[in-house]
């Protein structure tokens, strides 16, 4: 009976042994990581040895000790049962000459072809294969080369770079040098020069036809006005200085205009004027209290500085001018065609015997209506015949511009 107990505490304190043993048994050996070699010759061999150093580890392998001593120390079948009872089934390990999966991976993995290792020359010859890759085919070279040219265009004009927009585009060829863009110049604005005294270039209009003639629609000194109230005062008189001179007529689309040579001044104020060209308008443009007259003619004079003196003298029916049909006889046939005369004319004749005058500050009566002109406007109308009058108004049957608001403007008149 002890015999027995002694037997089955045995195979008892065996058990976990054999365990343990089957245990370490099927866990692979750690083994290091082969470091890289440059010379794959080298690599090969020390796979090889590594290989047949695993096989004889697995050969060496100690069989089970734990399974050939329980069966030499079980004498009876009762005795294997109440065994069999108190603890696991022992697995049946590998023999000597069995392998494990987990070595036969090793040993395939150990077969397998180490990669080769390209050398310095092979990475270079990589490289200019992937350089050459890069380059545009020769068929496809011009259409490449006019799509970066496009690009380079885009960048001079936008300010953008090649980057921004071709992200993912490959880097442009060394071969390659782009010809230089030139930005093309900012487009011009255009604006309209016409204007007329009707219609949609009206009067009503010339400040919004072109931003230069802003001043026509929002000045407070245009010109012309309905002359009222004026404060009568000892106005100094007008030194008109005229003398016979060479001229020339335009029709300037607008109105008859004759340019005088120098020679002609005035002065007023303390200031010297040149007489540089006086026109006709039908009828007047000015008004004084209200009264309107057939038609006024521009004396526009200009001093050193640039500032203008227009001396307006108001035109009524009567007798035979001389200096009008002067002008009227060397009349252009096309509209700015200027025709030199050859005779002389005298601007004094255009003037009335009384020199009494009104003046106040204003403008141009046409765009671009500057302001800051002095007005000399004679009480006294002149005198020309109503052929004289038909004739300007075959031309120019209204050329006037409305009168504006005198926004409380100083009007001096003289005594």
């Amino acid at each position: 009976m002890r015999t027995l107990s002694t037997v089955i505490l045995a195979f008892l304190l065996a058990v976990p042994a054999l365990a343990a043993d089957t245990k370490e048994a099927d866990a692979p050996k750690k083994r290091d990581k082969p470091a890289p070699e440059a010379d794959a010759g080298k690599g090969r061999a020390e796979r090889a040895a590594r290989r047949k150093a695993l096989e004889e580890e697995i050969k060496a392998k100690p069989k089970d000790e734990a399974k050939s001593e329980a069966k030499s120390e079980a004498k009876s079948e009762g005795s294997r049962r109440r065994a069999a009872k108190d603890a696991p089934p022992a697995e049946e390990p590998p023999t000597a000459t069995t392998a494990t999966k987990d070595d036969k991976k090793k040993i395939e993995k150990l077969a397998e072809p180490e990669p080769p290792v390209a050398t310095r020359d092979e990475k270079r010859k990589a490289e200019r294969l992937a350089k050459a890759a890069a380059e545009p085919e020769p068929q496809a070279r011009s259409k490449f080369e006019e799509s970066v040219r496009k690009i380079n265009a885009d960048i001079a004009t936008r300010g953008v770079t090649r980057a921004a927009l071709m992200p993912n585009a490959p880097p442009l060829p060394r071969s390659y040098q782009p010809a230089p863009v030139r930005a093309k110049p900012a487009p011009v604005e255009r604006v309209a020069t016409h204007w007329s005294y009707a219609g949609e270039d009206g009067p009503q209009r010339w400040g919004l036809i072109n931003p230069e003639w802003a001043k026509c629609a929002t000045g407070m000194r245009q010109s012309p006005i309905d002359i009222r109230e004026g404060i009568k005062v000892e106005l100094e008189p007008v030194g008109f200085d005229y003398k016979p001179s060479r001229f020339s007529v335009i029709d300037t689309g607008h109105t008859i205009q004759v340019n005088l040579a120098p020679s002609n001044t005035i002065t007023s104020i303390g200031r010297n004027y040149e007489l540089v060209q006086f026109h006709f308008h039908l009828p007047a443009e000015e008004r004084i209290n209200g009264r309107g007259f057939d038609m006024v003619v521009h004396l526009v004079h200009k001093d050193p500085t640039g500032r203008l003196a227009v001396v307006a003298v108001l035109i009524e029916r009567g007798a035979v001018n001389a200096v009008v049909q002067t002008v009227w006889n060397n009349l252009p046939l096309e509209k700015n065609d200027a025709v030199q005369a050859l005779a002389t004319i005298d601007p004094a004749q255009l003037l009335p015997e009384r020199r009494e005058y009104y003046t106040y500050m204003g403008s141009l009566t046409t765009p671009p209506c500057t302001e800051g002109v002095t007005w000399i406007v004679m009480r006294e109308p002149l005198q020309i015949s109503p052929t004289q009058m038909g004739i300007f108004a075959r031309l120019y049957p209204m050329n006037a511009r409305p009168v504006q608001a005198q926004a409380g403007r100083v009007i001096k008149e003289s005594n």
